[in-house]
């Protein structure tokens, strides 16, 4: 096994059930892969996620000072903790900071009968 870092899971890979994530909440998955470590977040949005690549486009670092720390205190964006960027959940398009134009990596992950899954 590799300890480098990828930025892509294959499909198919249960991270777990959907509860883990509380609404409007964020979770951290780190997935051991043959080819290296991978980091991802998943936003829950009611019954669904979208799930984003553990980079900020800025300088490469991931997200969280804190773990599990991927979103403003309201909830309303996903922010840096190093450089306060802030993104669209949604979308993941920079809102602002020091990214203008930016966004960040999506990680294609769905919920199948109340699992989150890798797409």
């Amino acid at each position: 096994m590799s300890d480098d870092r990828v930025f892509a899971t294959p499909a198919g890979v249960t991270l777990g059930p959907l509860g883990d994530v509380a609404e409007g909440a964020a979770r951290n998955y780190v997935l051991q892969l043959r080819a290296g470590r991978f980091h991802g977040f998943v936003v829950r949005t009611g019954d669904g996620v979208v799930g984003y690549v553990d980079r900020c486009p800025h300088m490469g670092l991931p997200l969280a000072q804190t773990l599990d720390g991927y979103l403003t205190p309201d909830g309303s964006a996903i922010v840096c903790g190093w450089h306060a960027a802030l993104f669209d959940i949604a979308s993941g398009a920079c809102l602002g900071g020091p990214c203008p134009g930016q966004s960040l990596t999506p990680w294609p992950v769905t919920v199948c009968d109340g699992s989150i899954v890798t797409g």
